[in-house]
């Protein structure tokens, strides 16, 4: 297995990433992508639920922007001061920690934690932003890597994971698919299994990367602040995350917050398997690693939790991440698995408000409104 997580299933080129096959690998993940829900959705014995990150929890917070120009080198500083993070600010947000899964799991199944906010911008500065929306939306999940390296691969795997038989589905695959589906379970397991605990104790990372400002290429983090308070873990209880999530931020004096960093693209330093590689290699693979040491995180913001700032179910419900549509032009999203994944997530997501309307039309007005 180590052979396929280290030799196969990255491009170096674009000729091996056939970039002219893009499109039709995003028609058909789409399509595949709305099957996988219905069959989430079936399997469960309820209604039409979001594609993946299904079980959640949301909440409202605040995103406070650092002065990323004070006591740093100017060079720096000025690649910092990009977008929203040019000039301190504090912007009201909402937060949804959720578990990977499609299906409605025991918190206590080994599965990838999430970490989703969104941050309103002021209507008076969406143009310096470059934002058409009013928000700019980020997504992070405790690992440091998507296991799905690129559209390709997703490909690949949908089909595996929609074959009536999954064994079959598998061996009907061409030589090279075949490795890329075993090369992205293998780093699916390898994430499963970390040490379970409170969402609010997890660090989270963007995986995947982002522009930030006209020239430089990021990934973001979100380091739980030491102090962050959990209780123990109620381990019989198989909505244990869920419940103290929703306990710490209805009960706690002290809420628990988040730093918030950027990891600037190095070609020039970074290194794969000891070679290095021009950016592109690096935006197109979602499954390497940028080595810290190589490319550290720089602090710039912080994401706190407000106090008794629940969402109702209704609430939560409506709510979704869009980090395409949902960002500014000094941060949209690269790279071929953001290509990808933004015509399934848009389509799930419109999938799954039609059937939320539709239940509802069809309930009585006392049932709507309870």
């Amino acid at each position: 297995m180590l052979f396929l997580t280290r030799y196969f299933g990255v491009t170096a080129s674009d000729a091996e990433r056939d970039p002219a096959r893009e499109q039709s690998d995003i028609e058909e993940i789409i399509e595949r992508s709305l099957l996988m829900q219905a069959n989430a959705a079936a399997k469960r014995k309820g209604p039409l639920g979001r594609g993946t990150h299904v079980k959640g929890v949301s909440v409202r917070g605040e995103f406070e922007v650092f002065d990323v120009m004070a006591g740093r080198d100017h060079e720096l500083a000025t690649r910092l001061a990009q977008g929203i993070f040019a000039k301190p600010a504090v912007y009201p947000s909402i937060v949804r920690f959720a578990n990977s899964d499609p299906n409605k799991n025991s918190d206590f199944k080994p599965d990838v934690r999430s970490l989703s906010f969104s941050v309103d911008l002021p209507r008076e500065r969406m143009a310096i932003f470059g934002a058409s929306t009013g928000r700019q939306d980020f997504s992070m999940q405790n690992t440091k890597t998507l296991p799905i390296n690129d559209a390709r691969a997703f490909v690949a795997i949908s089909k595996v994971l929609t074959a009536s038989n999954p064994a079959a589905g598998l061996w009907s695959l061409p030589f090279k698919d075949k490795l890329r589906v075993l090369r992205t379970l293998t780093l699916v397991q390898f994430q499963l299994h970390q040490t379970i605990k409170a969402y609010q104790q997890l660090r989270y990372e963007s995986n995947v990367p982002f522009r930030h400002g006209a020239v430089d290429v990021v990934k973001y983090s979100a380091t739980p602040c030491p102090g962050n308070p959990a209780r123990p873990l109620e381990k019989n209880n198989p909505n244990g995350l869920h419940d103290e999530l929703i306990r710490h931020v209805q009960d706690d004096s002290k809420l628990s917050s988040f730093d918030f960093g950027v990891q600037f693209l190095d070609a020039n330093r970074m290194t794969y398997w000891g070679k290095h590689r021009d950016a592109t290699f690096w935006i197109e693979n979602a499954s390497v690693k940028w080595n810290e040491a190589q490319a550290p995180f720089h602090l710039i913001a912080r994401l706190t939790l407000r106090a008794k700032s629940l969402l109702q179910p209704y609430e939560a419900e409506g709510t979704y991440i869009d980090v395409t549509a949902n960002s500014t032009t000094d941060s949209t999203p690269l790279g071929s698995i953001n290509r990808a994944r933004w015509p399934a997530e848009v389509a799930s997501r419109q999938a799954r408000m039609r059937a939320e309307l539709s239940r509802t039309n069809e309930q009585p007005s006392y049932v709507r409104s309870a």
